[in-house]
């Protein structure tokens, strides 16, 4: 008989390019979670379809339809639980979740973030890392808490900075490496090889790849 699966709901606000790398995942036999349904606060997110093509479930639940904040994750939190969700995942979700929502799963919440975290948390992280001149740049998955891009991170992924980037260009790149690390955190995270330690992790994972360092980009002429 096969290991049970984990239940993944992914909450996204747009073209749900992340949530699609965690869907090519889920359809992949050896992978240890299963996406049980999409959930967007917009009605026009691109997400969604890309949900409905591979047959998940996509609910919107419109932030703009509630009184509160509290009513509206209440709807967002009925969703998951008529489910039988056991992680969500943030993939560009453009809404905080408050400390509430989060006590509904423990240490089963994930967010992926444009930034190597702590550093640039928050809205432009791309542009952020532009504007201080930062040789490399990168992105993190954490465990979300009530903070912003403050929780214990489990995964990280770097990728330099070159003279010619604009925003575009950056953000390009590191989408790619998103793409990569949000399905091995989530593999870690479900199958129990992650940690906690405080605001640190443990990773019980083998290192892979020869070069462990990634130095910014030049050389003299």
């Amino acid at each position: 008989m096969s290991a049970k699966r984990a239940r993944l709901g992914v909450l996204i606000s747009g073209g749900g390019s992340n949530l699609q790398a965690l869907l090519d995942a889920a359809g992949q036999a050896d992978f240890p979670a299963e996406v049980a349904c999409v959930v967007s606060n917009m009605p026009t997110a691109y997400g969604l379809e890309r949900a409905r093509k591979v047959g998940v479930r996509a609910e919107v639940v419109d932030h703009k339809g509630f009184a509160s904040k509290a009513d509206f994750e209440a709807a967002v939190l009925g969703v998951l639980a008529d489910a039988g969700v056991e992680w969500v995942c943030l993939a560009g979700f453009m809404r905080l979740v408050s400390a509430d929502f989060l006590k509904h799963f423990p240490g089963h919440v994930l967010n992926i973030h444009p930034s190597l975290l702590p550093a640039f948390p928050g809205l432009h992280a791309q542009r952020q890392a532009l504007e201080r001149g930062v040789k490399v740049a990168g992105c993190t998955v954490h465990y979300v808490d009530a903070g912003t891009d403050t929780g214990p991170i489990i995964a990280q992924a770097a990728v330099p900075v070159l003279p010619q980037d604009d925003e575009a260009s950056l953000s390009a790149r590191i989408l790619a490496e998103e793409h990569r690390l949000y399905p091995l955190a989530v593999r870690l995270a479900v199958t129990g090889a992650v940690t906690l330690d405080g605001m640190r992790t443990r990773v019980d994972a083998i290192v892979t790849g020869d070069g462990m360092a990634l130095r910014s980009p030049g050389a003299p002429k």
